[in-house]
């Protein structure tokens, strides 16, 4: 009997929820493009999205005409040694007068960078405006087609009665999730951060686009174009390497493979995701020798990410610790320092291997927060993130004041540097300390997600109302 009342009170719970006409909206139908329903369908997601990248680009394009283009390219929060586009001109002019763009210590980005650039360096404002669209675009159907796949697993889950009474009100809504890819995409290209990136022509913007498309291909569950577009990112900038760990537990949990390391099938598919990733690496590694005729560019490329000779000011935490750092201790930080990209990936991996799309969100925020030499616009992408978490607010606690630490930061940035370099009333000391703040809202902010995103987890599998052996209420610790 009671068996019999649960079953009637989820079938009324999803037809409130989940109505069948909804069903046409997802395509788990997969309703006709041809059809009127299909058409109308179409337009009516086009058209927000359309709208947007009109008028994301009108902005991009006003700014590049107004006098704030070349204040912008100069700021220290938005480019860095490796994405400033003055640095990419001065290596087109050493390129043209036949001198590697790799001789002395001006140029930082990769081959393929400075040759795409050869062609293009006249429509370079396109190509920044282009990349941040793709961005937004793929984003947008990334997030699209991982929302359908939320939405499927939800429902089987609800059918299957998997869920306790009491945790149904932590089921996502269709409302709620219809209108997320487009506020991701919103997010994206009406950041400031990401505005001021592509304004200042750095070359970061690229960098998100190919993780970006890197992100789409892994959701659409192609596994080449997942591996090559990897390839191109750590082919950038090395830290994108870590993201090889969600990608592949991504395919493996749509593949069905269990994550057992006793099974042949979890062996053969690392050892095929890693051949298509290394390969393509090769491929390109080889193609950079064969553009430029020598080896110069890996020390100039890879050798300066990692070893930071270059202390100049970003939004970072390497440059004022190792100013300040007697030479003979600069090694071992700088294994401290570089290792915490990396470190973070097998524990995240361990505890989020149900959960590789929120995986990716996390390491991307580690990278932002820890690389050598990051910039406005590597926050600007894994913040473009938050509202597919956006269901995860019940259980933030500390949302509002870390958004207002992240606010109050960037607004003293060009404050605090001009009282250091210009006014001289301030010293080197009070930019970092807002570096460093600004910095540790970011792990706030990130740590707050992780936590109230394996706490909804655990109300789902346990009930939202925790009771005691005695029947008293329970208090839930994470630990």
């Amino acid at each position: 009997e009671n068996i019999t009342c649960t079953k009637n009170y989820l079938s009324i719970y999803l037809d409130f929820w989940f109505p069948p006409t909804f069903l046409h909206v997802w395509r788990l139908d997969f309703p006709s493009c041809t059809s009127q329903g299909g058409q109308r369908f179409l337009v009516k997601m086009a058209a927000p999205l359309t709208l947007l990248l009109i008028v994301a680009v009108t902005i991009r394009a006003a700014l590049f005409r107004s006098s704030l283009a070349e204040l912008i390219a100069e700021r220290v929060e938005v480019v860095s040694p490796i994405t400033a586009w003055k640095r990419v001109v001065e290596g087109l002019a050493l390129l043209d007068l036949g001198v590697s763009p790799y001789s002395g210590d001006v140029f930082h980005e990769t081959p393929l960078i400075i040759y795409m650039f050869h062609f293009l360096v006249d429509y370079a404002e396109i190509t920044f405006m282009l990349a941040d669209v793709i961005t937004a675009v793929a984003l947008y159907m990334a997030v699209k087609e991982y929302n359908k796949q939320v939405f499927r697993k939800q429902k089987f889950a609800l059918e299957a009665d998997r869920y306790p009474m009491d945790s149904l009100e932590l089921i996502r809504s269709p409302k709620e999730m219809y209108y997320v890819p487009l506020k991701v995409a919103m997010f994206y290209l009406l950041n400031p951060f990401t505005i001021l990136s592509c304004v200042a022509k750095s070359t970061c913007g690229l960098n998100n686009a190919v993780l970006a498309l890197f992100f789409l291909s892994t959701i659409k569950r192609n596994v080449l174009l997942s591996a090559i577009f990897l390839c191109l990112a750590t082919y950038q900038s090395i830290y994108p390497i870590t993201l090889c760990a969600p990608a592949m537990l991504y395919f493996m949990q749509r593949q069905y493979i269990p994550v057992n390391f006793r099974r042949v099938s979890f062996w053969w598919f690392i050892v095929q995701y890693l051949f298509m990733y290394l390969g393509s690496l090769f491929v390109l590694i080889c193609l950079s020798f064969f553009l430029l005729g020598s080896w110069d560019y890996l020390p100039s490329v890879y050798g300066f990410i990692l070893s930071v000779p270059d202390l100049t000011p970003n939004i970072g935490l390497f440059w004022y610790f190792f100013a300040e750092m007697f030479e003979h201790f600069r090694l071992f930080f700088l294994c401290v320092f570089q290792i915490n990209v990396f470190f973070y990936t097998i524990p995240l991996s361990i505890k989020l291997k149900e959960h590789p799309v929120f995986l990716i969100f996390m390491q991307l925020a580690v990278i932002s927060i820890f690389k050598s030499y990051p910039t406005v616009g590597d926050v600007a992408l894994y913040l473009a993130f938050l509202p597919v978490w956006s269901h995860l607010h019940r259980f933030l606690r500390n949302i509002f004041l870390v958004s207002c630490v992240l606010l109050a930061c960037s607004a003293l940035f060009p404050v605090l540097w001009h009282l250091w370099i210009y006014a001289g009333s301030a010293n080197s000391n009070f930019y970092y300390a807002i570096t460093l703040l600004f910095n540790v809202a970011q792990i706030l902010l990130v740590s707050d997600y992780f936590y109230a995103f394996l706490r909804r987890e655990h109300h789902l599998t346990n009930g939202l109302y925790l009771k005691r052996k005695d029947g008293s209420e329970a208090t839930l610790i994470l630990k």
